[in-house]
């Protein structure tokens, strides 16, 4: 997950007594400020997506998954089309994809992948296995959490839409791509986006969060309202006499301190700064498994031989854990040298899922391959130090296995 510094001038911005202190019922007139960074948030989102319009309305990644696959579906329903009903992931998706799916009421076939790339083959024979009449989307996450980019999605989306369907986009990933490669124009039909990942917004220990979906043309009649709009006279509204709209899908105009965040860091940074914040993600990310892969085996990445990765990448230190110790052991070790630990065991079994981001600096880099060298010295040498940690903090291993079966939920 892309978890990346937090500046504090958003933070200044958004605490502003001119957006902390409105009331969500004011008049348009009163809250044209507001307004303002809203249809500015939209559409340097739509510019950034290379899609037709933008919905700020949804309060997080997976609910904007749900709000696209709802507009997807007001289309095609629209259309005469209500039995597309079946949605198409491939293996690599996001838990979250097939969730959304079956909140819509619709089924998930899956898609194989191979190296971490679709499988043309294995798409065409689920298309025709299902039914191209009964296909609504293909749901892909690129690049894809394991840090691989699918070069065939310019052919998937082809095979997608000769079907009739959606190209839909997970933007979970989004930090490899900005301000270089644009959805839209490789095929998507619909995507969101994670600001507390692409947009530095904070995570906020699970919220609030920020979700915004971006459709094409033909699907845009069907997004949530209200919408801000600007006048012919520069002033803006919100409109809320759509036709064709799914509705609501959150109270007011969304989160919308998160996308006071949100406008400051895009703003911030302007074109040339959102290349660079993808061109950096993508450097830093293989400088670290560069620099690590002589003893942190990487299954799809090798830079010393040219296999590169976007933004992340996962190692299974298999080497490391035949010697005794587990990924919670090196995890746990990370701890004693001031270090958190990454994510493990996703998107692979027996894995850790490094992703640095753009801002962290070359020093922080190079404490941070320090460590793991270190902690791999110390499973060949003094394996029980490894073991036996965290070493250094007030409290060593949990009960993890208790702590799931017999949970307390209460301080007394």
């Amino acid at each position: 997950c892309t978890m990346k510094h937090n500046p504090r001038i958003n933070e200044w911005g958004a605490s502003l007594p001119g957006f902390s202190c409105l009331h969500p019922l004011q008049d348009d007139d009163s809250i044209q400020g507001a307004l303002r960074l809203l249809y500015e948030t939209r559409t340097m989102l739509e510019e950034i997506a290379g899609l037709h319009e933008v919905s700020l309305q949804p309060a997080a990644g997976a609910h904007g998954e749900f709000t696209a696959l709802k507009v997807i579906r007001a289309y095609f329903a629209d259309h005469g089309q209500s039995e597309r009903t079946v949605v198409l992931a491939a293996d690599t998706a996001h838990g979250t994809n097939p969730a959304s799916c079956t909140m819509c009421g619709a089924s998930v076939e899956t898609v194989r992948t191979v190296d971490g790339q679709t499988d043309l083959a294995n798409l065409e024979e689920v298309i025709a296995k299902v039914g191209a009449e009964n296909i609504a989307a293909f749901m892909i996450t690129n690049p894809s959490t394991a840090g691989l980019f699918d070069s065939n999605i310019k052919e998937i989306a082809d095979i997608v839409h000769e079907a009739g369907a959606m190209l839909y986009l997970d933007g979970a990933n989004m930090n490899a791509m900005v301000g270089r490669i644009r959805p839209g124009d490789f095929g998507a039909d619909a995507m969101h986006y994670n600001t507390h990942k692409t947009f530095s917004t904070p995570h906020g220990g699970g919220g609030p969060g920020s979700g915004p979906i971006a459709v094409t043309e033909v699907l845009a009649p069907y997004l949530p309202v209200p919408q801000v709009m600007m006048a012919d006279d520069g002033s803006f509204y919100l409109d809320r006499d759509r036709e064709k709209t799914i509705g609501k899908v959150r109270s007011f105009i969304g989160q919308f301190g998160v996308l006071v965040r949100c406008w400051a860091y895009i703003s911030a940074c302007g074109p040339m700064g959102l290349k660079n914040i993808s061109g950096t993600a993508v450097l830093n990310a293989n400088y670290l498994a560069a620099r690590l892969e002589d003893l942190y085996a990487m299954p799809f990445f090798k830079p010393s031989e040219g296999k590169f990765c976007a933004h992340e990448f996962v190692t299974v230190p298999q080497a490391l854990l035949d010697k005794g110790v587990t990924l919670i052991d090196i995890a746990k070790r990370m701890i004693d040298y001031g270090v958190h630990p990454p994510t493990m065991h996703w998107p692979m079994q027996d894995c850790l899922m490094v992703e640095p981001t753009e801002t962290e600096s070359k020093q922080a880099l190079d404490h941070f391959v320090d460590v793991m060298r270190a902690i791999a010295n110390e499973i060949f040498e003094e394996i029980e130090k490894v073991q036996n940690s965290p070493l250094e903090s007030d409290i060593a291993r949990v009960d993890e296995v208790g702590a799931a079966r017999k949970p307390i939920l209460t301080f007394t």
